[in-house]
C-alpha cells in the first residue's frame, strides 16, 4: 500500500491503517447498535402506548355517559396527548397506519375481536412512524367515538446520557493500546537500522542482542553473522595489505641503495623519483585498504579550532599562500568525532584546494536538522562536470599523468570521503558559479 502523502515510517503507517480499522469497526458496531436500539425503542413505545389507549377504552367503557367526557379530561396528559368524545372518529389529514403497524398496535392493546367483540371496521387508524403523530378512533357500546391523538417520540440514539462518552472512552484506549503495541512490535526494526548504521561507522560495532520473538531472533542472528564476515573480510584484507607493504618496502629500500651507485647523475635522479612515487603509492594504497578509523576512539572535538590548525599547517608548508587560507564561521564548536582521521580528511581537502587552487577558504556552520556543514573553496580551474563523482574511485585522477607533483596517486579523496562515511557523514564536490571548486563536508552532531 502506498501512502504519496501520508506518514513515512513503518510505525506510523501501521498505526495509521489498525486506527482506520478500529474507526470503521467502531462506527459499524456503532450504527448497529443505534438502529437495533431504535427498533426496540419504537416497539416499545408502540407498547406502551397500546397498553394506555386500551386502559383508557376500558375506564371511558365502564363509566356512565355523563362522566366519560371528564374521565377523556383526565386521561389528556401529558402535552401531544389529547383524548376526546364525538358522535364521530376525529378524522386527520394523516395517512392512513400502514398495516403491519395496525396490527403490532392492536396487538398491544388488547383489543381483538375476542376481546371486545367490535368487528374491524369499529377502529379508525392514521398516522403512523413516518408522521410521528398517532389518531385512533374507538366506537364505544353506546354508538359514541373515543378519539386518542397521540405525538410519537422520536427515538433516541443512546439510552443514557454517558453512552457516548464512555464509547469515545473506550475507543481512546483502545487507540492508545494500538499505538503503544505498534511501537512496541515495530522497536526491533529501529534497532536494526540503528545497529547498521553503527556498523557502518565502525566495523567493531557490539552485535544485536538475540532475544525477543522468533522473527526478531532469526533476524539478530542473521544480522550478526554478515557482521562477523565483514569484519572477518575487513581483517583479512588488513592483513594482507600490512604483508604486502611489507614485502614491498624491503625491495623499494634495497633498489634506492643500489641506485645510489648509479654514475649518471641524471639516471640516478630519475631513478629515485620512481622509486619516491612507488613508495608513496604504496603508503597511499595501505592507508585507503587499511580501516585505520575502526581503532580510533571517537572525542570532543573544537572543529573550528581544528580548521584553524589545518589552515596554518597549509600555511606553513606554503608560506607564499597565507594571505589566501582563510577561515570563516564561529570561534568555538564542539562535536563527538575521530580527531586524527578527521583531521587527516581536511588536510586531504585543503591540500587539493592549495595545490589545485592556490589557497582555501574554509567556511563552518552551525549545526541545522542535526547535522553541520564545512566548505572548503577554492578559485581554481574546477572539475568537469561529468567527473565530480568519479574523482572518488581509487587512482582515478582528472590529470592524465602519474606526476606526484601535479595530481599525486589518486587516494585523497577515496581515503577522505571513507573517513567521513565512517563517521556518518558524507562529501560531495561541486563548481562554484565563479569558479572554482567546493567541497561540501557534512558530519552528524
Amino acid at each position: 500500500m502506498k501512502f504519496p502523502l501520508g506518514p513515512r515510517s513503518l510505525a506510523a503507517r501501521t498505526a495509521v491503517v489498525l486506527l482506520f480499522g478500529l474507526a470503521l469497526v467502531q462506527i459499524a458496531g456503532l450504527t448497529i447498535h443505534a438502529l437495533d436500539r431504535v427498533d426496540l425503542q419504537r416497539e416499545a413505545a408502540q407498547r406502551d402506548l397500546g397498553l394506555r389507549i386500551a386502559g383508557i377504552y376500558r375506564t371511558v367503557a365502564m363509566l356512565p355517559p355523563p362522566q366519560r367526557e371528564a374521565a377523556a379530561q383526565e386521561a389528556s396528559e401529558p402535552p401531544g396527548f389529547v383524548v376526546s368524545l364525538g358522535a364521530a372518529p376525529l378524522r386527520d389529514a394523516l395517512p392512513q397506519m400502514p398495516l403491519e403497524e395496525r396490527r403490532m398496535l392492536r396487538a398491544a392493546m388488547g383489543l381483538g375481536p375476542s376481546a371486545t367483540g367490535l368487528p374491524p371496521r369499529d377502529f379508525v387508524w392514521m398516522g403512523g412512524r413516518a408522521a410521528r403523530r398517532l389518531v385512533v378512533g374507538l366506537r364505544l357500546t353506546d354508538g359514541a367515538w373515543l378519539t386518542v391523538s397521540a405525538e410519537i417520540p422520536p427515538p433516541r440514539l443512546w439510552h443514557s446520557a454517558t453512552f457516548l462518552t464512555a464509547f469515545l472512552l473506550m475507543s481512546a484506549a483502545a487507540g492508545l493500546l494500538t499505538l503503544w503495541a505498534v511501537r512496541r512490535l515495530t522497536a526491533p526494526v529501529r534497532t536494526l537500522a540503528a545497529a547498521a548504521e553503527a556498523l557502518g561507522r565502525d566495523v567493531n560495532a557490539p552485535p544485536l542482542p538475540e532475544t525477543g520473538p522468533s522473527e526478531v531472533v532469526v533476524a539478530a542472528q542473521a544480522f550478526n553473522t554478515m557482521a562477523a564476515r565483514i569484519r572477518k573480510f575487513v581483517h583479512d584484507r588488513t592483513e594482507l595489505l600490512t604483508a604486502i607493504g611489507h614485502d614491498l618496502r624491503t625491495p623499494i629500500t634495497r633498489l634506492k641503495l643500489r641506485a645510489e651507485f648509479v654514475e649518471d647523475e641524471e639516471q640516478r635522479k630519475k631513478m629515485l623519483s620512481d622509486l619516491a612515487d612507488l613508495e608513496a603509492m604504496v603508503a597511499a594504497t595501505l592507508a585507503f585498504g587499511r580501516d585505520a578509523t575502526a581503532a580510533e576512539q571517537v572525542v570532543s572535538l573544537d572543529l573550528a579550532e581544528l580548521c584553524r590548525t589545518v589552515l596554518d599547517e597549509a600555511g606553513d608548508a606554503k608560506p607564499d599562500l597565507v594571505a589566501k587560507l582563510r577561515y570563516l564561521g564561529p570561534a568555538h564548536m564542539t562535536a563527538r568525532v575521530r580527531s586524527l582521521a578527521l583531521k587527516r580528511a581536511l588536510t586531504n581537502l585543503v591540500g587539493n584546494a592549495v595545490a589545485y587552487g592556490g589557497g582555501a577558504l574554509v567556511s563552518l556552520v552551525p549545526p541545522k536538522d542535526g547535522s553541520l556543514r564545512l566548505t572548503i573553496e577554492d578559485d581554481g580551474p574546477g572539475i568537469p562536470a561529468g567527473e565530480l563523482e568519479r574523482v572518488f574511485e581509487p587512482f582515478y585522477r582528472v590529470e592524465a599523468s602519474r606526476n606526484r607533483e601535479t595530481g599525486g596517486t589518486g587516494l585523497g579523496l577515496p581515503i577522505t570521503r571513507n573517513i567521513l562515511r565512517a563517521h556518518g557523514g558524507d562529501v560531495v564536490l561541486a563548481n562554484r558559479e565563479g569558479g572554482g571548486l567546493r567541497a561540501v563536508v557534512s558530519l552528524p552532531v
